[in-house]
This record gives structure tokens, sequence and C-alpha cells, in this order.
């Protein structure tokens, strides 16, 4: 079986810093995901967030922010792949394609499809107002005309079973060159964390195509992490999925979430790619297709 390549979520959209140990600024940061890549993280995915005192947890499409942040990190962990979130609700994407073209990121999510973004409470009432995440393919067209233009690896994100059916059809169409999954459960109103459901997954994508779970949660993500070791895919944690370890005890880092992947992956007898490993993997196979 293939080295495993690991993921650090390091940061999340919304997460109060305030509450939780997520970092913020560039040294935060870069010393966040030094400590992942210590444990074997290949690849850190970065959703950017306000600079200014008390808005931390707010997200910020500053191009000079981001570009700050990816410096720190680049500095503290060499060869390590930058992915960077491109997600934003609306119309309006100018600020996602500002920060790509000034990253020029490896790897960049993109969100392959729409979703009801729904949460209920314990009462029954709504968590959030009832909204679309709309990402209709107009809109995934031009995040891939950017990702092109930047020379950067589209992963798709899909949080539904017809998301995951949707990338092939994007790649039959020409908009897209090369399937590259992220299966994102967790999401209330997504598909549930069920290794049931991610076995059946595998014959819904690409033959051949690189894929990762991201499991949103808490200890009971954990044996559906190692069914994704199992299968073979690329694994992420990070802070931004979950705060618990396999054992419920809260994680104190991005660090202690990654270790804990890197043990499904040796329990599947799988080694830990390095960032040069990953390299080759996931761009070189890109490139060659593109």
């Amino acid at each position: 079986m293939s080295k495993a390549i690991l993921t650090c979520a390091l940061t999340g959209v919304l997460t109060d810093p305030q509450q939780h140990p997520v970092p913020v600024t560039p040294k935060q940061c870069a010393a966040s995901a030094r400590e992942a890549y210590d444990a074997g993280a290949a690849i850190v995915h970065i959703h950017f967030r306000r600079q200014e005192a008390g808005k931390g947890h707010l997200p910020s499409w500053d191009p000079q922010a981001a570009a700050d942040i990816v410096e720190a990190i680049r500095a503290a962990c060499p060869n390590i792949l930058i992915n960077c979130t491109t997600g934003v609700v609306g119309a309006d994407v100018s600020g996602p394609l500002a920060v790509l073209r000034a990253l020029r990121p490896e790897i960049a999510a993109c969100n392959a499809g729409t979703l009801n973004y729904l949460k209920l409470r314990a009462n029954g009432e709504w968590a959030w107002p009832p909204m679309v995440f709309d990402n209709a393919p107009a809109k995934v067209q031009q995040f891939l005309d950017v990702m092109a233009e930047t020379d950067t690896l589209p992963e798709m994100e899909c949080f539904d079973v017809g998301i995951v059916r949707s990338v092939a059809m994007y790649v039959a169409n020409g908009m897209l060159k090369h399937a590259h999954y992220n299966l994102v459960m967790g999401v209330a109103s997504g598909m549930p964390v069920d290794g049931r459901l991610l076995e059946l997954l595998q014959d819904y994508m690409a033959p051949g195509a690189p894929w990762q779970a991201t499991l949103i949660g808490r200890e009971e993500i954990w044996p559906v992490h190692q069914k994704a070791a199992d299968l073979g895919g690329m694994l992420r944690s990070g802070l931004e999925d979950t705060f618990y370890l396999p054992d419920g005890s809260r994680a104190s880092g991005n660090g202690a979430l990654i270790e804990a992947l890197a043990c499904c992956a040796r329990n599947a007898g799988r080694e830990i790619a390095s960032p040069e490993e990953a390299r080759a993997m996931l761009l070189g196979a890109y490139r060659v297709s593109a």
C-alpha cells in the first residue's frame, strides 16, 4: 500500500481563538504548523483570519495577510505543501481569487457543489439561519480557471454523494483535468462520518484518483480515520476538524492530532510520506495529466 500523505487542517473558518487553541497570527500559524510537520504532516490546509486585535475569529481575504502567514509557515516547515481555502458564500469570488494569485499555492480547495448548510440545536431550533453554500458549475469554473493560471492542484471538496459524482462529470466535460477528492463527512446536512459510506464511495470516484476524508466531530471520528487509512486514502486532521483525540481527551494543538493520524497510518501498515514524497506523488501526476 502507498505511503500515507498527512494533511494538517490548521485553523478552520470561524472558531474563536479566545475559546480554542487555533492559531491566527503568522508566528502562531508557523509554530502550530511546525508541530504538525514534526508529527508527519506533509501538507497544511489554511483558512486565513483577520489580524486585528479581537478579530481573529473572522475570515480574511487580504492577500498580504495571507502571504505573511504562508511565508512564516514555509520558513518554519521546509518543503511543506500549502493548501489554501477558497470557500465563500455568494457570487463575489474576488477575495479568494486574489489570494490564489498572490500565493500560487501548490494545492487549493475547490468546493465542487452546492449544499444546504444546516444545523439543529437539541431543542429543534436552527443553530444558525438556514443557508445555501452555493457552488454552481459556473462558480466552480471560475476557481478552476485561476488554479490553472497559478499551477495549483484543485482539491475537489465533496460534502455529499451527488457532489462526489459531479467531479467525474467535470472531468468528462473538460472543466477539470485531474480528479482529486476531499470527502467531507460530519457536516450535519451533508455526508455522515460513517466507515460504511466511505467504503461505498470508492465505487463513485475516478479510478486511481487521490482522495482523503475530512472527518468533523469528536472522538467518534477516529475509527473512520482508521478506515480511511486501511482503504489507502490520504489522511487529514487538525483543529479545523476536531478538538478531540481518540481517547476523548482534548487535543493541546495540531501536533497531537497529526500524531494520532500517523498512528492510524502505521496501524494500516503504511509509512508516512515526507513533503518531498507527497509533492512527487500529487503534483507529479497532476502536471503530467494537465
